[in-house]
């Protein structure tokens, strides 16, 4: 079934940009210039992502970000539906709150396509993950849905953030992700290429130093030999 997107917004270049993206990858696209157009679509058929922004004529993105995330299961809207918020509020405060609201990731305007792509390919490809259940790599197990990790019978803690870049990786096996791959997998939710260093790291100290590897100028993969 072809991918349908939602776009949560008001300026018409910006929608249209959106909607042409959207298109261009085979995709379907409706457009809302409000929180209650917005809604009643949710409330009338599924969607696999919306696209949302925070400043809108009847409100707050945030308000239907909120409304979204607690509706009951079982019928539209779909509480578990990705949200990927695109708005000019460059301040961090606005992104961990929308973040901390449910949202799957934050862009801010002006929107590099490319950018919004990558994310829109990376949420899509999250929700199969969901659907399909546990992921196993040699003697690790991830519940996507519950954010459990376990290795060799042993729950391991983790962080929204390196789970994020594990889930990235897992994801994406066998291939090189950049730092700036990792970024957009997570709908930027792991910080800059830095930040991503550090997960990293982090990683290899609670999951062993063989997990991931480091390929010279590319990025960093998962070991070809998952039991390293």
């Amino acid at each position: 079934m072809t991918p349908r997107a939602l776009i949560v917004e008001d300026d018409p270049t910006t929608a249209a940009a959106l909607a042409a993206l959207v298109r261009r990858h085979q995709w379907q696209a409706e457009i809302r210039e409000d929180l209650e157009a917005a809604w009643k679509a949710l409330c009338e058929s599924a969607f696999d992502f919306v696209l949302l922004d925070l400043s809108l004529p009847d409100g707050e993105g945030t308000d239907l970000l909120q409304k979204l995330r607690r509706a009951p299961t079982g019928q539209w809207p779909d509480p578990k539906t990705p949200v990927l918020v695109i708005s000019a509020r460059s301040q961090l405060r606005s992104r961990l709150t929308a973040l901390d609201l449910g949202a799957d990731g934050y862009i801010i305007k002006p929107v590099h396509l490319e950018e919004v792509g990558a994310v829109l390919r990376a949420l899509l490809r999250r929700r199969k993950t969901l659907s399909a259940g546990q992921i196993t790599w040699g003697d690790i197990v991830v519940d996507p849905n519950s954010r459990f990790v376990q290795q060799a019978g042993a729950a391991v803690e983790l962080t929204e953030q390196e789970f994020a870049v594990l889930l990235a990786l897992l994801e994406d096996r066998p291939k090189t992700l950049s730092r700036a791959d990792i970024q957009s997998r997570s709908g930027n939710r792991v910080g800059d290429g830095g930040s991503v260093e550090v997960h990293v790291h982090h990683l290899r100290r609670k999951l062993g130093d063989g997990l991931i590897q480091t390929v010279r100028g590319v990025g960093y993969r998962l070991s070809e030999d998952p039991g390293r």
